[in-house]
């Protein structure tokens, strides 16, 4: 039996969330839609325009529950939380090992490794169920080329090399994601090389919008282990950039986000009618769309999985926390390098 606390999202525009005794209630244009029990929320998730009364803020901080602020694309805008009591000698081995040119150089191979065969096991799965015998070659190929991408990676002897490494293999696995999504869907769907900041095209504008939802998990997981989410080893640190989780979400990304953007491309459960064309040629998902993701999001964390490492049963929310932990124990000598997880 597990306990996860739940992430209450709030996305309709002009929302009001605010306390009632002790309870969460959010209203819309002053009717009641939603009530739950304080005790029922683990945090509180707002997209785009929804006002949070002061009282609510306070109680939240209070009672060591996050308030994220996401703009309507899914965008990481800011996150208050009550006082930090991460473990302060943990903190210390992490800046100790990020000066460590070696050490550094070790966990960011261990990330992208973990990315690679995550990716390759998307385009794995994706060979295996293509129903047109030059597309499922071609999706082989893929993969086999992201195969030489982790022998390549072992050998890195920097991090521009290893980043280049990466880099080229993320877009030759991009440009075969595209073969997975069913003909149907394709002239809605297609794929046009990674874009963000605006994303130009409904796949990109949904897998960024799952990118933000688990960078959100990720982070969360990192402060809960004692970890300074800022303080990456992949990717470079930056004033205001959340670089250890950004590193601690490259081995989720294609198995989480990217398979479940599949998944509900290609069931019909998002459609074309799902996303809003912005000036500049930005694609966002409308209400509509977060809607569906976010609930199709919620239901995937709860599905359970057996974690190779720990061989115990757990829900898919609690993967990053385990990893997490992992990196933490890598930090403190605990562990012999990072093993990120790796999906059937």
């Amino acid at each position: 039996m597990h306990t996860i606390q739940n992430t209450l999202y709030v996305m309709t525009p002009q929302a009001y969330a605010h306390l009632e005794n002790a309870t969460v209630r959010i209203d819309v244009e002053r009717e009641k839609k939603l009530q739950v029990p304080l005790h029922h929320v683990g945090g509180l998730v707002c997209f785009g325009n929804v006002m949070v009364s002061p009282a609510l803020m306070h109680r939240l901080a209070d009672e060591g529950k996050s308030l994220v602020l996401l703009d309507d694309s899914g965008r990481f805008k800011a996150r208050l939380e009550g006082p930090v009591s991460g473990n302060i000698l943990l903190r210390q081995a992490q800046h100790k090992q990020a000066g460590n040119p070696a050490f550094t150089l070790e966990l960011a191979r261990a990330v992208v490794a973990g990315k690679l065969k995550n990716s390759r096991s998307v385009l794995q799965r994706g060979a295996r169920e293509a129903t047109d015998e030059q597309e499922a070659a071609r999706l082989t190929r893929a993969a086999d080329n992201l195969a030489a991408s982790l022998r390549a990676v072992t050998v890195t002897a920097t991090l521009d090399e290893l980043r280049g490494v990466e880099g080229e293999a993320a877009r030759g696995y991009f440009a075969a994601v595209n073969l997975i999504v069913k003909p149907a869907m394709r002239a809605h769907f297609k794929l046009d090389g990674r874009t963000r900041r605006p994303p130009l095209d409904r796949f990109n504008a949904l897998i960024s919008f799952l990118y933000a939802m688990l960078m959100n998990d990720c982070r969360s997981a990192l402060e809960a282990a004692g970890l300074d989410p800022q303080l990456g080893f992949l990717h470079a640190v930056r004033p205001g950039r959340a670089a250890l989780a950004l590193d601690l979400q490259e081995e989720f990304r294609a198995v989480l986000c990217d398979r479940l953007a599949l998944t509900l491309i290609n069931r019909g459960q998002v459609g074309p009618g799902d996303f809003d064309l912005r000036e500049g040629g930005a694609v966002m998902l409308n209400d509509r769309g977060r809607r569906a993701v976010v609930t199709s999001w919620q239901e995937r964390k709860q599905e359970e999985l057996t974690h190779p490492l720990t061989e115990t049963k757990l829900p898919l929310a609690l993967l990053p926390f385990v990893q997490a932990r992992f990196m933490a124990r890598t930090l403190r000598g605990e562990m012999e390098g990072y093993l990120p997880y790796l999906a059937k």
